[in-house]
């Protein structure tokens, strides 16, 4: 029997603690024995769906969303019938397969200067603004984003988010200097949507073209400013790095209270954490092939920021092997002392190539 002072406690970056048995740890590679089952979610398709996201964002209300919440993740799945998401099919999967590759993704920097990819995502659940953390990724459609799943989809509602964006390398001040993009839509695994799992707790968001608010007299109007890829980079993709690894450099906009309710971080700066890797389970969150790196103690706040392999500081690229996903107080003190991701495999391979492989609009302005 495990002596009480030894159970782990784990939450999701919202903050909910669930005490856990110790970590006993699954094979990553049995995850490979699942079947690839990608879905979609449509958030903004035409020009006037983007146009109505962007409206919403105005620079106001941009300058207020540091004090929105970090985004809580979903305790419970609602029904498959009301999901609003949409299947894709084996033969597609096959087909991108064939057409992208099933290798590792290198990173690229963008059109000039170092790498910009790290950010924020806001966006809303019923009437109430969040945010989390996330960042690009290169992808041939120069368009996608790396998040968790619960930045982007609630099952407990069965549905997305709603006026969901992406902005990377905000400004303490609310500025958006390298561009606002708007969700196109969201690449996730079915069994976040129906059962709220977290060995799939990621997203690959597709996303517009950006575009940055201009002040002409006494109002503002959005001015294009291209891909994504192109004016930040995008962070590599390398699937199947199995636990242990020597080192991990994680990122995230933390704001959340520790345990003992203190807030040493106020979710306005990129924060890093840098460790070594092991397995992780949280049976209570259908998480069975995790992956946790310490020391971190990372808060809510900071679900969705990369975990990174090969870090090049001078570029700021490298390449993605997880998100933060679950934050851990596996001592049981006043302070979180870890952060876990969903293992990255074959099948997180399958659901980034559909989320590369989608079209966005030519022009949104």
């Amino acid at each position: 029997m495990i002596p009480r002072a030894r159970h782990l406690a784990a939450a999701a970056l919202s903050g909910v603690l669930l005490t856990l048995p110790a970590l006993t740890g699954v094979a990553p590679a049995a995850q490979a024995a699942s079947a690839s089952k990608v879905q979609t979610v449509t958030l903004a398709r035409t020009k006037a769906d983007v146009q109505k996201v962007a409206d919403y964002w105005k620079p106001d209300k941009l300058k207020d969303a540091d004090s929105y919440s970090p985004a809580a993740p979903a305790s419970e799945a609602a029904p498959a019938s009301s999901s609003g998401a949409v299947s894709v099919s084996n033969q597609a999967i096959a087909a991108l397969r064939k057409a992208q590759g099933t290798q590792n993704v290198a990173p690229v920097a963008p059109r000039q200067g170092a790498a910009k990819t790290m950010g924020k995502v806001f966006f809303r659940f019923g009437d109430k603004e969040y945010w989390c953390s996330a960042s690009s990724v290169a992808a041939r459609n120069l368009s996608v984003v790396a998040t968790a799943a619960h930045c982007a989809y609630d099952p407990r509602q069965g549905k997305a988010a709603d006026y969901w964006i992406f902005v990377p390398n905000p400004t303490n001040s609310g500025e958006m200097p390298d561009g606002i993009y708007v969700g196109s839509s969201i690449s996730i695994h079915e069994d976040w949507v129906g059962k709220n799992d977290y060995d799939y707790d990621y997203a690959f968001v597709t996303v517009h073209r950006g575009f940055t608010w201009e002040k002409q007299g006494a109002k503002y109007v959005a001015k294009d400013v291209g891909r994504l890829q192109e004016n930040v980079g995008g962070q590599g993709l390398e699937l199947g790095k199995k636990a242990p690894v020597a080192r991990v450099d994680a990122f995230g906009y933390p704001a959340g209270p520790q345990p003992d309710g203190t807030r040493p971080f106020n979710g306005t700066t990129l924060q890093t954490c840098v460790g070594s890797t092991r397995k992780a389970v949280a049976p209570s969150l259908e998480l069975n092939f995790g992956v946790q790196l310490a020391p971190c103690n990372f808060s809510k706040g900071a679900s969705g920021g990369p975990w990174l392999v090969d870090w090049q500081s001078a570029r700021k690229l490298g390449n993605l092997v997880g998100v933060n996903s679950l934050t851990w107080n596996r001592d049981a003190k006043g302070e979180f002392d870890a952060v876990s991701s969903p293992y990255f495999g074959a099948v997180t391979g399958d659901v980034y190539r559909h989320a590369a492989a989608q079209k966005i609009l030519s022009n949104v302005m």
